[in-house]
């Protein structure tokens, strides 16, 4: 049974491990309820400074290239900012720290719907989740509830004028349709997920071929998403509605 939603939010923060996560888990999602006016924020835990098979490049240097691709691909969505925690690629931990971060960036930003990462999902068919994908998953949910809520969490948050959040929903991105109790619409940005997509020069490469080769996947997995919600294009969620 799908799981009813309340639709485009005023405000949708989404926190990921790395630079494209957001593309290809929610960017036509976030497309679309920017295209109705929310606004969209990035939360970066780390700038992906380790996503390359090349020994001759430098992370430092991949990391400014990889957060440049990111604000691309957000402006691309429509978003409003983007955020870079700025922890190390492929390292990442569910720790009381980057849950603070992530605090801080709630309360700040004040998102009605927070977008991650599944952290139960650890492998499907002949993938293997990446485990800073879980921890980003993890910390941002430990964030959301109860930490960005109580009062008593962070008094020195409080000291800043940050005060406590509730959001309302969380979306968590999900592998196919076992998984998801909620489908979004992407006919109309199915492009513009795509276009986003492409602006990761540093991960999709600049082959034409395999550049085609992606569009086509993209579209045509997200055609089979929507295909049992009456859609032409989907994004797939487990939907968790607060109380």
């Amino acid at each position: 049974m799908t799981q009813e939603t309340n639709g485009s939010p005023k405000r949708a923060m989404i926190v990921i491990a790395h630079p494209d996560d957001g593309e290809f888990m929610a960017a036509g999602t976030l497309a679309k309820w920017a295209k109705e006016g929310s606004e969209v924020i990035y939360v970066l835990c780390t700038s992906g400074d380790k996503g390359t098979s090349d020994p001759e490049i430098d992370p430092e240097e991949l990391a400014v290239i990889r957060e440049q691709e990111q604000r691309n691909a957000a402006a691309v969505v429509g978003a409003k900012d983007v955020v870079f925690l700025r922890y190390k690629d492929g390292f990442l931990q569910n720790t009381l720290e980057l849950r603070k971060d992530i605090v801080r960036q709630i309360r700040t930003y004040q998102p009605d719907i927070v977008l991650c990462q599944d952290p139960t999902m650890r492998y499907v068919g002949n993938y293997i989740n990446h485990p800073d994908h879980r921890a980003a998953g993890d910390a941002t949910l430990d964030a959301v509830f109860p930490s960005a809520r109580d009062y008593h969490v962070y008094p020195d948050l409080i000291e800043e004028g940050l005060m406590p959040h509730k959001a309302l929903e969380v979306y968590m991105g999900a592998f196919g349709n076992d998984n998801a109790n909620v489908w979004v619409d992407i006919s109309d940005t199915i492009d513009t997920k795509i276009a986003a997509l492409m602006e990761h020069k540093s991960q999709v490469g600049d082959d034409p071929e395999r550049l085609e080769t992606m569009r086509e996947r993209i579209k045509e997995g997200s055609a089979k998403l929507g295909a049992d919600h009456a859609m032409g294009c989907a994004e797939a969620f487990r939907y968790i509605k607060l109380r």
